[in-house]
């Protein structure tokens, strides 16, 4: 089955008259090396699919001006949207991508950009180093860095001789981003781009931007996989816009075929993966397809979403009732057992828990919660003295290996239970820092799905569990209550992640067959 162009990209190619794209594309194969592979320092080359986009995004109308003022390209994680930003960075950088006349035969003719500020937009810094890599791999020994003098570093490319013009990194930064001129912005990933990192306000900034000097040709182009709906992202805020729908922007999607009841069904995956990967050859459409029919750690929604490039919800849920379910198990933890544990704290708005995990079976009970009740006042808080007592209690009653607390509004209590217990005992672990905490998340869900933890049923801690969502990051995937004002609070779900982490961080620490000695004091 032929791949089906969901989006607004027009059938066939522009003719040789109507577009840059055919020079840029020569150009590019020319200029540019191959960042990576077997291939690797070779020239670039484009896929049919690539090369289509190319010479779209580059249509011109009769007089000359560009026929999309702006692009986005919705493909499957993998199909390789990143390499072509980069390839399109560097030409909109260095190589001929502005109207400059018609030649004697009606055939355009490209010029350079006289000031090329070429912007790689990311809420945050890192998530850019992917896109810079890249460039910086195309450029590096390549027929370009020579010919154009280039100065290739790790954050930014730019002339040797100091005259201006940039490929760099710009992170949201609120107003101060404000008054930038670019000549083009790379936008990648913009299904993450949501509220809660400033990606929409971002997104306007930076369009507000380039509409500066769209007079001049500049535009902005887009990256993405499948949004989720519920998330109100840019690639959501894009995709349901005016300007796509009348064909002002120009919108590259292939979607495969398939409905979510069908996701067992191997010959219907394999037929749909190779529909929204198109001529992406270097998919492993085997390993996806075994990965999807067979990997129940990931929800169903994930793979539509990533790996279709269907739209779809989230399942939201981070745990089914059955899934958790499936781990209970009675039997008592005993005092002077070896235990881990998890500390998530707050003072007024959420709740504060404490979980312990016992070391050599991986076994979750609560040792304390402290939760806001549903009608209390708005001086209500946590009643810290109980906190420390129930720590005092659990560091007593059992051998407890080591303890990973969540620092904020904590930060003194914490530093005071470890010079008391020991500061190989009690470490800080902020679960604001996403790369860190998706993988506890990923390595808890996993650990639940495979039977390699349990917990005794208390219905506290199944309940906080049951009610955590799945945020997607840039990184993964996290877990958070289903609003900023939820009342059903998921501090237990959070204490027992970093228990789990304590517990393996102990283990690798060989701790598990360690019997320390406890010293008293009188």
């Amino acid at each position: 089955m032929l791949p089906v162009q969901t989006g607004n990209l027009p059938k066939g190619v522009p003719a040789p008259n109507e577009t840059l794209g055919y020079q840029i594309i020569r150009w590019a194969q020319t200029y540019i090396v191959q960042p990576d592979g077997d291939s690797a320092g070779e020239p670039w080359k484009f896929t049919p699919e690539q090369l289509k986009f190319v010479l779209w995004f580059y249509a011109l109308n009769s007089d000359g001006t560009w026929k999309y003022a702006a692009g986005t390209l919705r493909r499957a994680k993998g199909w390789g949207k990143t390499p072509l930003l980069a390839a399109l960075a560097i030409v909109e950088f260095i190589g001929p991508c502005r109207f400059s006349h018609w030649d004697e035969n009606g055939m355009p003719v490209a010029k350079r950009v006289p000031l090329p500020v070429v912007q790689l937009g990311a809420t945050a810094l890192d998530q850019t180093q992917q896109t810079l890599d890249m460039i910086r791999g195309m450029l590096s020994e390549s027929p370009a860095e020579k010919e154009y003098g280039l100065e290739i570093s790790k954050s930014m490319v730019q002339f040797k001789s100091g005259k201006p013009g940039s490929i760099a990194p710009k992170a949201t930064a609120g107003r101060t981003n404000e008054g930038n001129r670019p000549s083009f912005c790379v936008m990648d990933e913009v299904h993450h781009w949501v509220g809660s990192t400033g990606g929409p306000d971002f997104y306007q900034t930076l369009k507000r931007n380039i509409e500066k000097t769209t007079k001049a040709g500049s535009r902005w182009i887009t990256t993405t996989n499948a949004f989720n709906p519920n998330e109100d992202s840019v690639a959501q805020i894009i995709y349901e816009s005016d300007m796509v729908a009348q064909g002002f922007w120009l919108y590259d999607c292939l979607e495969g075929s398939i409905e979510v009841e069908d996701i067992r069904d191997e010959e219907r995956v394999r037929a749909a993966l190779i529909e929204a990967y198109g001529d992406a050859h270097w998919a492993d459409i085997d390993g996806l397809t075994k990965t999807i029919l067979y990997d129940r750690t990931t929800p169903d929604s994930t793979y539509c979403r990533f790996f279709f490039n269907q739209i779809a919800e989230s399942s939201d849920g981070w745990m089914s009732k059955a899934e958790w379910d499936a781990c209970e198990a009675i039997n008592d933890i005993q005092a002077g057992e070896q235990i881990a544990i998890g500390f998530d704290g707050s003072v007024r708005g959420d709740g504060t828990a404490l979980v312990g995990i016992r070391l050599h079976d991986a076994k979750l009970f609560t040792l304390g919660q402290w939760i806001r009740p549903e009608h209390a006042k708005d001086s209500w808080e946590v009643d810290v003295l109980s906190v420390e007592a129930a720590v005092k209690r659990a560091f007593e009653t059992y051998r407890v290996e080591w303890m990973y607390a969540d620092p904020p509004w904590w930060q003194e209590n914490i530093g005071r239970w470890a010079v008391e217990w020991g500061d190989d005992y009690v470490y800080e672990f902020w679960t604001n820092k996403p790369t860190r905490m998706v993988q506890a998340v990923e390595r808890f869900r996993t650990a639940v799905m495979v039977g390699d933890l349990s917990h005794v049923g208390e219905p506290e801690l199944t309940r906080h569990v049951l009610q955590a969502v799945i945020r997607e990051v840039p990184q993964g995937d996290l877990i958070t209550k289903d609003s900023p004002r939820s009342k059903r609070k998921i501090d237990l779900a959070v204490a027992a992640v970093l228990a789990l982490e304590a517990r393996a961080d102990a283990i690798a620490d060989g701790r598990l067959q360690i019997k320390r000695r406890r010293v008293v004091g009188f």
